[in-house]
C-alpha cells in the first residue's frame, strides 16, 4: 500500500486539470489563417477534397484533412494549432479572410437553453463508426483516459443506443452501414442529439465521390454538432461538447 501512495505521489496529476484552455503543441494544425492580396492561382488543384477555394479564398473545415500540403504550397494560407473548431452550423465551418479565430469562438456554437437544461449535467453518447478508417475512434476512444478524462465532465460513451442521449458518427457513411446507423438513431430516447466528429462524418473527406456511400441519413435527420479534423483530438471533441451542453 504504501507503495502505490509513494507512485501516487511520484506521479502527481496524470490529468488535464483546465481541459478548456489547455496548450496544445505548436506543430498541431488547427483553425487556419487566410491571408488576402497574395496570388493562389492554380492551388486548389493541389486540395485533395476540395476544400481550399481561391476566387473568393476560403477553406471548408468540414472538407479539410489538415494535411498541410496548401499552406506548404500557398504563402496566402497558416494554420494556426487553435484546437477548438467546433460548429453547430455547417456553414459557419468556412473560413475567409476575414475569419478570426477569437470572432469563431464566439460565434460558432450556437447554445440553446433547453440543450443546456437536459444535458448540461449528463451527456450518454453511442459512437457509430460508419466505416470510418479508426483513426477517430481512436481519438474518441482516448477521450476517456486519464490523461483527459472525458467522464468527469458527466460524458460517456455507452454501449447500447437505448441507453444514449445521442449519437456520434465517424466515417464516411458507407451504403452497408447506412441501415445500421439509422437503426441506432431511432433506438436512441427522444430529445437526442447528432454530432458528426471528423472530415468524413462532415463531408464524406477524400472518399466523398465514391458510388459506395449512402448518405442519406444527413438528409433525414438534424445534424446539432460539426467536429472537423482527421483525426478529430481529444481535446477539440471534449472542447465542442462542453461548449454545446454548457455554454
Amino acid at each position: 500500500m504504501f507503495d502505490t501512495l509513494k507512485s501516487r505521489i511520484f506521479q502527481g496529476k496524470q490529468y488535464i486539470e483546465d481541459i478548456k484552455n489547455a496548450p496544445m503543441r505548436d506543430q498541431f494544425r488547427g483553425f487556419p489563417k487566410l491571408h488576402s492580396g497574395i496570388d493562389c492561382s492554380g492551388c486548389e488543384e493541389i486540395c485533395p477534397t476540395g476544400a481550399l477555394k481561391t476566387n473568393p479564398l476560403s477553406i471548408d473545415m468540414g472538407k479539410c484533412t489538415f494535411c498541410g500540403a496548401c499552406e506548404r504550397a500557398c504563402n496566402a494560407i497558416e494554420f494556426t494549432n487553435g484546437y477548438k473548431l467546433t460548429a453547430s452550423d455547417i456553414e459557419k465551418l468556412i473560413v475567409t479572410p476575414e475569419s478570426t479565430y477569437e470572432d469563431y469562438l464566439q460565434s460558432a456554437v450556437e447554445v440553446k437553453k433547453e440543450i443546456v437544461k437536459v444535458f448540461g449535467k449528463s451527456l450518454k453518447l453511442r459512437q457509430v463508426s460508419a466505416a470510418g478508417c479508426n483513426g477517430c475512434e481512436m481519438e474518441l476512444n482516448a477521450c476517456s483516459n486519464v490523461n483527459f478524462d472525458m467522464g468527469r465532465f458527466g460524458i460517456d460513451f455507452v454501449a447500447s443506443p437505448r441507453h444514449a442521449d445521442g449519437i456520434v458518427i465517424t466515417g464516411p457513411i458507407s451504403d452497408n452501414m447506412a441501415y445500421a446507423l439509422e437503426d441506432c438513431y431511432k433506438s436512441v430516447p427522444n430529445p437526442k442529439l447528432v454530432i458528426l466528429c471528423g472530415t468524413c462524418a462532415i463531408s464524406g473527406g477524400v472518399f466523398q465521390e465514391s458510388s459506395k456511400l449512402n448518405r442519406e441519413f444527413l438528409e433525414k435527420y438534424p445534424v446539432d454538432l460539426y467536429i472537423p479534423g482527421c483525426p478529430v483530438h481529444p481535446l477539440t471533441f471534449i472542447n465542442g461538447i462542453l461548449s454545446y451542453i454548457q455554454g
